[in-house]
């Protein structure tokens, strides 16, 4: 299952930005080429990220379209699908363009009970 790889690339640039603190939501686009499913980068990334900053972290991702060009039409479109046929024509004719990018779109950072230099003591507490 190469979702462990990307999870732990996924995971590398999390870290990275994140800096020491923790991770609660973490956003990743994908294109349609790397035949990515959600349900297994969600599993993928939760164990690799087990203690870690982003343990318990949610991921979503975001399947970006390949564009494809028809040799045997001219038509051109957009499909996430990895395996798709022309729109058009149904041919299998097609130039693929783009579907192989891997992008850490955003990570949300868990809320901190203390802040330090916050006289509140915590941001829930007005005392």
């Amino acid at each position: 299952m190469h979702e462990f790889g990307i999870a732990e690339s996924v995971l590398g640039a999390v870290e990275k930005r994140a800096a020491g603190r923790g991770v609660s939501h973490v956003r990743v686009q994908a294109g349609a080429l790397l035949r990515i499913t959600e349900p297994a980068l969600e599993q993928a990334f939760s164990m690799v990220a087990g203690g870690t900053v982003a343990e318990g972290a949610k991921i979503d991702l975001i399947v970006l379209p390949v564009r494809l060009d028809c040799r045997s039409c001219g038509g051109s479109a957009e499909s996430t699908d990895a395996l798709a046929a022309c729109p058009g024509c149904g041919g299998l004719d097609i130039d693929m363009h783009g579907g192989e990018e891997l992008l850490l779109e955003s990570i949300q950072l868990t809320e901190e009970e203390h802040v330090p230099g916050d006289s509140r003591r915590g941001r829930g507490d007005p005392a």
